[in-house]
């Protein structure tokens, strides 16, 4: 089936049930950014492989709603289709409650499946629709009945991550998790969020692509814990394991059967955003239910010592892997012949030579020339550029390790380029370099200093849609919460031993797109009678191309900081290089 036909399968679906719209998610029942292949509906029914976006279906018409990550590969993707492509954010764009608001009736009735859809999201619809009577009809997965041979749920076999890149214990992290549990005054929490069970049992899987997570719930008591998955994928070693740190292991749906079961005396801690409305509802109707944050989701943003020393060995290999790829394509380009793919295959191929690693972090982006302009773009065949001694290839890559996971992009300039491009590599570099160098009395938020690197850009009239930095998970995702660095408000405050990266970026469609991103470890700087101060360190190590650096345009602040972090990066580097690579990167590293 094409688009279209799926589109008017789902049509007579909604008929059948009275619906006046449909919508389809990027979700899967845990609310994750990233998904298992069962749960890419909304892929499916679209053409649109974006990570992010919603579509929504009407009797007559159709629209996909995404950010500025993928307005460009959006618009590719869903010509022919008959789905229009809104692109959240920009001014006079309707988000998809208010446009379902817009075009249906009063009384209409909305059709969508609440296994995907989080307690909060529901809330919000009912809320902003109530004026029109419009009803919510969440009982029904429309995508599952129309979508022949759907992937089941993943089975992938567990594994546990040893504590001695963990750092603590399963019960070293209940005991904390759980005198954070009785701060809030509740006796159980329910954790819906695949990386936040993964973390706090210490385990890992591959479940999700890019991501080592397993699909689970976990549910912690006062004095008890529990782990739902398939237990087909859990060994004697993981059960006895978790077994002897207190945790339980249970079918994956019996989480259901379990809240259903809580006392009236019960408070559970939910978080609204994290928990599916399926699930919300399963909830014992007397037990008493406490809203907020999920506990373990600040608790691993604050990386503890042990892994903050193996997330800096981490990114001395990755660095290693890095420079050695770098080197290979500058011996190489001309020579034969290398495309994005090329690219991509090649850089697998030097990491995958390291120490524990386990696998890349996302689908590397190796994007040459215009291509780049796509923030998210992947190479395919039909698409693929071959490169060549000009302009310049944008590679956005990241590995996952036993000891970190990492996440890096260098604009790398190939051949000649124009004086527009140079001057836009520099304002990005200029905007990386302003933010790094920040110093910050302890409570600032992300979204307080984002400014910091775009301000560059913005004297020249330009920004970038997208946020200028994420925190990243140990071995877990490489998009971690709860810090963000945006210019949508958050109120984290950014804390000694965060992770998060920095990312300016520019992008100007169908010529270049040009990026630059190391990840930073929040540490302290100082304190004086008006409070604890805090700074970053970079812990990417990779040559940034002095080629694209328009050097009149940086101030004796901004040069000395790029000295000084070529210096640390030829320093920590060098050793683990041949002496053809090392006089390669002694030359990429020079002072200007």
């Amino acid at each position: 089936m094409d688009v279209k036909e799926k589109i008017q399968r789902l049509r007579q679906k909604m008929m059948e049930r009275n619906m006046d719209a449909y919508i389809i998610p990027s979700s899967d029942p845990h609310m994750s950014e990233y998904v298992a292949p069962r749960w890419q509906g909304r892929k499916w029914i679209s053409g649109f492989t974006g990570s992010a976006g919603t579509v929504v279906i009407t009797v007559e018409e159709g629209g996909l709603w995404t950010d500025g990550r993928y307005y460009i590969q959006a618009a590719k993707q869903l010509e022919g289709t008959g789905i229009k492509l809104f692109k959240a954010g920009m001014p006079g764009v309707p988000d998809y409650i208010e446009w379902l608001k817009q075009t249906l009736s009063d009384d209409s009735r909305i059709g969508l499946c609440g296994e995907v859809f989080s307690v909060s999201r529901v809330k919000e619809m009912r809320k902003k629709l109530s004026s029109k009577n419009i009803s919510i009809i969440k009982e029904f997965d429309l995508i599952d009945e129309i979508w022949e041979g759907r992937p089941s749920p993943p089975r992938e076999p567990v594994f546990i991550h040893d504590v001695a890149f963990a750092g603590w214990t399963v019960a070293e992290k209940l005991e904390r998790f759980r005198a954070e549990m009785a701060k809030k005054g509740v006796n159980y929490h329910l954790i819906c969020s695949l990386d936040d069970i993964a973390w706090l049992y210490n385990i890992r899987g591959n479940d999700v692509p890019y991501n080592p997570v397993v699909i689970a719930y976990a549910l912690v008591s006062d004095s008890r814990a529990w782990l739902f998955i398939d237990k087909t994928k859990v060994s004697d070693a993981i059960r006895e394991m978790l077994a002897d740190n207190g945790v339980t292991v249970e079918d994956y749906e019996l989480v259901y059967e379990y809240l259903a079961s809580l006392k009236d005396e019960d408070t559970i801690l939910i978080d609204p955003d994290r928990t599916n409305s399926w699930l919300y509802d399963a909830i014992a109707k007397h037990c008493n239910k406490v809203e907020g944050s999920t506990i373990s989701t600040p608790m691993k943003a604050v990386k503890n010592e042990i892994e903050i020393e193996n997330l800096r060995k981490t990114h001395i290999c990755d660095g290693v892997a890095m420079v050695k790829f770098l080197y290979w394509l500058d011996n190489n380009l001309g020579k034969q012949r290398i495309t994005e793919i090329t690219v991509s295959e090649k850089l697998e191929e030097f990491r995958s030579s390291l120490e524990n690693y386990m696998g890349p972090s996302f689908a590397t982006i190796a994007a040459y020339k215009d291509h780049a302009a796509i923030v998210h773009y992947q190479a395919t065949d039909d698409s693929c550029y071959e490169l060549g001694r000009e302009g310049m290839l944008l590679i956005d890559t990241g590995g996952q390790y036993l000891g970190g996971t990492t996440d890096i992009t260098r604009t790398i300039i190939l051949g000649p380029i124009t004086d527009e491009e140079r001057r836009a590599f520099t304002l990005v570099l200029k905007g990386h370099i302003n933010l790094a160098r920040a110093r910050m009395l302890h409570g600032v938020t992300g979204s307080n200093i984002d400014i910091l690197a775009r301000l560059p850009m913005w004297k020249a009239g330009i920004d970038y849609k997208h946020g200028t930095g994420h925190g990243v998970g140990f071995f877990l995702n490489v998009h971690e919460g709860p810090q963000r660095m945006s210019q949508i408000p958050n109120n984290i405050k950014l804390e000694k031993g965060m992770i998060i990266t920095n990312e300016p970026g520019i992008y100007i469609e169908g010529r270049y797109g040009i990026r630059t991103e190391n990840e930073m470890l929040v540490v302290e700087d100082g304190e004086t009678e008006f409070g604890e101060f805090l700074k970053f360190e970079p812990i990417t190590y990779c040559p940034i191309d002095l080629e694209g650096v328009k050097a009149d345009l940086l101030t004796d602040d901004e040069k000395r900081w790029l000295n000084e972090y070529h210096t640390r990066v030829y320093e920590i580097l060098s050793p683990y290089l041949d002496e053809n690579e090392r006089e390669w990167l002694r030359n990429e590293t020079r002072a200007i």
